[in-house]
Formats: C-alpha cells, sequence, structure tokens
C-alpha cells in the first residue's frame, strides 16, 4: 500500500510506501498552496484541494498524470475534501464561503450546495453512508 500527502511548505503532493520506501513527488506544477488530498485507489484518483492565488479542487491519476481542475468557480478557501465512493460524489468545505458542496468525481458537473452555514469556519469534512461529518475551528 501506498500513503499520500501534500506539503504545504513545498507545495507538492508526495507519494511513498508505507514504510516510507520509494518516496516521489506526484503533482508539484500549478500548486500554490495545496490543503487536503483524496485517493480512490479502485478508480486511480487523486484529488486535492488548493488554497493559493487560484483556490480550486483538483484531481489527477494516482501517478499524477492528467492533471485537471474540476472546480475554480465560487471557491475561496477550500479545506477538507472527502469521496463518497458508494455515490460516486466529491464533497469539499469552505472556510471562507461557510459550505459544503459536492460534485460528480468523474466529471465534476453536478455542483450542488450539501450545507450553507454562516462564520462556521469549517475546517474538514468526511462522508460515510448517509451521514456528512464536519469540524470547524
Amino acid at each position: 500500500g501506498n500513503i499520500y500527502w501534500a506539503d504545504h511548505g513545498f507545495n507538492l503532493i508526495e507519494v511513498a510506501r508505507l514504510n516510507g520506501s520509494f518516496r516521489y513527488v506526484v503533482v508539484s506544477q500549478g500548486l500554490d498552496q495545496p490543503r487536503s488530498i483524496a485517493v480512490h485507489p479502485e478508480k486511480g484518483y487523486l484529488f486535492w484541494t488548493e488554497w493559493g492565488q487560484t483556490p480550486c479542487i483538483g484531481k489527477a491519476h494516482l501517478d499524477g498524470s492528467e492533471k485537471v481542475v474540476l472546480v475554480s468557480l465560487g471557491i475561496a478557501w477550500p479545506n477538507g475534501i472527502s469521496i463518497d465512493y458508494e455515490e460516486n460524489k466529491l464533497y469539499w468545505c469552505d472556510a471562507r464561503t461557510d459550505k459544503i458542496e459536492r460534485i460528480d468525481l468523474e466529471s465534476g458537473g453536478h455542483r450542488e450546495i450539501v450545507l450553507s452555514g454562516s462564520n462556521v469556519d469549517m475546517f474538514s469534512v468526511a462522508v460515510f453512508g448517509a451521514y456528512i461529518y464536519w469540524s470547524d475551528r
């Protein structure tokens, strides 16, 4: 098995084996301030949130190839990201807009607001079954 992580200091997404061997950079180009990642091993996708000059939700294959931006409009401080494996949806929370939103993880389409609050400063989101869990600061 592998473990993936976002390195905020060097603006990279890296991968290594669970024992730390075979470490390499998966995504480096175009990242400014990556925040959170989610991995879909079965479909071979990696998703991330980006806080930098151009906030967005990105997607690539697990080796970093075919990098695309799924969401770039109406997004400010995307923090946590989570996959609903049963419904093939990608969820994220935004600390600036105070929303949890979701899209189709294949196409990036069918964007919808799941939860909208005020002054919640959402930090992370997780989806399991019919439930959505989130934390705020």
